[in-house]
């Protein structure tokens, strides 16, 4: 497959650029790991035809909509769950063949048939990600603007291609990031290879394009000898520009419009944590006079989140006067249920203890999407939003005519609906609830159906975009090229936060993923395809001991695009670390004019970079300087 678009002039724009520096950026393979692999069990139901299939899934109406196309089964007779899976990061988000050859077998042997696979079948089998090669051009001029951006890149998707240009879409999308750049080209071929199929982990193309974009603006400052951190701020849109059209259509099919945030003030809040430009770049000039190299590296992106086509949800106060919900959203650890019953709690004015979610069961709901795509808060809030405002309509409507008051003079409080200013007149949901069935005794006003339960589906207008700066200050050992993050920080904005304890977790949780895929983490075959890394023997997850202080500052700018103000913010964590730990890297080294461009940084290569005298340029080189 080719992508292809364009913004401006394009490649034209580079002919008129002062300055041009073309560079090619590689993004190794690794996949996702979750602490349990892929498993799926299936039981077939003779008398009544059905299949029941509990799948490690991301995506359980995916997954009985394909089980049902296969087997000639209506979606009806087919139920599938996704317990607790043992997280997921994308590699669970789509359908497998195993997901359909298990069912199969279920309904053949006419027994529960079980298939749970081992780790290495997962490093084989299981989809990989990133593996992508970008060959950049940007123009500039001699203050450091940039003005054009041409970008070709090849991405290695394996035997075949689980979703198709999704990922290359994504990195075309992202490209720009928080710049203001008038002039954009990028193409992209998707091409086949025997190696396993490479599919989203958590970033989905952001990651990959983020470091070819975020190393060419540190290359455009060291060829100008600026501040990386002066060019940024130079060139990143304004919180008055917002909302800011980029010119580029996003794969919903709707344009890019960024709808809110303050880059610049996310960046330098980074660098306050760190303690400050100018402080740092004192110390770093101070170290490098005692033969110690230390740099701060940075890297900021933008993230399209909450994107649809849709998400389902059901909601309905049950006879007991309690709020049900059933998404179509299947969690693998980011805790859906508390947000979901906070979101609800919060809709309905009732105790968190009186709201019960369900989550990753299509007996629930009808049609859902799944999750991925840092998507689920936005989408499926949106749906259980939609849903409680059609019963609400009923709701008010009954306790009108039972308080014998105007609607406009009721308000929800206390588990129920009272009269505003009068605590006496009340009435509880299980009396609405009770109130509201069919048959005789009801107490339903003409025209007023029966029940309360609503079905919803929320189709968000295009996504969200979240945004961060994360910077970080490393120390490499000039002997042994290893490299020591001593802070990473983020500033990382997705809205109006509904559990800040739980966004903390996950972009903290993400973070690690990116340090692992940075420093560590590689799969590599030989010379004849064969995977050489099949165990955590030679693929290495980053540990405790491998994880330095982190601190994530929450940027709470809310989005017009939804009535929560919120943003997604499952994969954002993930996005930045490989970028940030080479910049920082290559900033250290600078008297060596060191550019490592492609991952994992690796101790070997950095090591390399000295030579066999790791001090011979530390009494004659600077680093850079801010203006007063």
């Amino acid at each position: 497959a080719i992508l292809h678009t364009k913004k401006g002039q394009g490649a034209e724009a580079l002919k008129t650029a002062p300055h041009r520096l073309k560079r090619r950026f590689y993004h190794h393979r690794y996949a996702a790991m979750p602490m349990e692999c892929r498993g799926v069990v299936a039981d077939y139901d003779a008398r009544t035809d059905t299949l029941t299939i509990w799948s490690s899934t991301q995506v359980v109406h995916w997954v009985r909509r394909e089980v049902a196309n296969s087997l000639g089964m209506p979606e009806e007779n087919v139920r599938c769950i996704a317990p607790d899976v043992g997280g997921g990061f994308g590699g669970k988000g789509h359908v497998y063949p195993e997901d359909i050859l298990v069912a199969y077998l279920a309904r053949r042997l006419r027994r529960p048939v079980k298939w749970i696979e081992d780790r290495h079948e997962h490093f084989l089998n299981s989809t990989h990600s990133r593996d992508n090669i970008y060959d950049v051009e940007i123009g500039f001029d001699n203050n450091g603007r940039i003005e054009t951006v041409v970008s070709d890149f090849v991405v290695d998707s394996g035997a075949y291609s689980p979703i198709g240009a999704g990922i290359a879409g994504n990195s075309i999308a992202h490209m720009l990031g928080p710049y203001d750049i008038p002039n954009y080209e990028a193409s992209s071929k998707i091409v086949l290879t025997n190696r396993t199929p490479n599919a989203p982990y958590r970033g989905a193309g952001r990651p990959e394009v983020g470091f070819a974009m975020e190393r060419a603006v540190d290359l455009v400052a060291n060829e100008l000898d600026l501040d990386p951190a002066e060019v940024r701020f130079l060139n990143m849109i304004k919180a008055d520009q917002m909302p800011y059209s980029v010119g580029l259509t996003y794969r919903d099919g709707v344009p890019i419009v960024y709808d809110s945030g303050d880059y610049p003030k996310a960046l330098e809040r980074a660098l306050e944590e760190l303690g400050g430009l100018k402080s740092i770049r004192k110390r770093q000039k101070d170290a490098l006079s005692q033969g110690r190299y230390i740099g701060l590296g940075l890297g900021c992106y933008v993230e399209g989140t909450g994107v649809g086509p849709f998400e389902g949800a059901r909601v309905k106060i049950d006879a007991t006067g309690k709020i049900v919900v059933a998404t179509g959203a299947c969690p693998q650890g980011q805790g859906h249920e508390t947000v979901f019953a906070q979101v609800t709690a919060d809709l309905w004015k009732v105790p968190i203890e009186d709201v019960y979610v369900t989550v990753a069961d299509t007996a629930h709901v009808t049609m859902g999407y799944g999750t991925l795509a840092s998507r689920s808060t936005v989408t499926a809030s949106g749906a259980i939003q939609l849903a409680s405002d059609e019963i609400k309509e009923k709701v008010f409507a009954i306790a009108s005519d039972i308080l014998e008051t105007g609607e406009q003079d009721l308000e929800l409080r206390d588990s129920g609906v009272g009269v505003k200013g009068v605590p006496g007149m009340h009435i509880s949901f299980r009396d609405i609830a009770t109130a509201a069935r069919p048959g005789w005794g009801h107490k339903r006003p003409e025209g007023i159906d029966a029940g309360l339960e609503v079905t919803s589906y929320y189709e968000p207008p295009t996504v969200t975009w979240a945004y961060a700066s994360n910077a970080a200050i490393v120390e490499v050992n000039p002997a042994t090229g290893q490299v020591l993050i001593e802070n990473y920080v983020e500033v990382h904005d997705a809205g109006v936060l509904v559990n800040p304890a739980i966004a903390d977790g996950q972009v903290k949780g993400g973070l690690v993923q990116g340090l692992g895929g940075g420093l560590l983490e590689e799969i590599t075959y030989d010379e004849n395809g064969q995977l050489l890394t099949g165990s955590f023997m030679d693929y290495l997850l980053p540990s405790a001991s491998d994880v330095p202080p982190i601190t994530v500052i929450h940027q709470e700018t809310p989005s017009p695009l939804n009535s929560l103000g919120i943003k997604g913010l499952g994969e954002g964590g993930a996005i930045a670390p490989p970028v940030v730990i080479a910049n920082a890297v290559c900033d250290a080294l600078r008297p060596f004019k060191a550019e490592i461009n492609s991952t994992p940084v690796r101790w070997g290569d950095v090591a390399a970079i000295f030579g066999d005298d790791p001090f011979k340029a530390t009494s004659t080189t600077t680093t850079p300087e801010m203006d007063e």
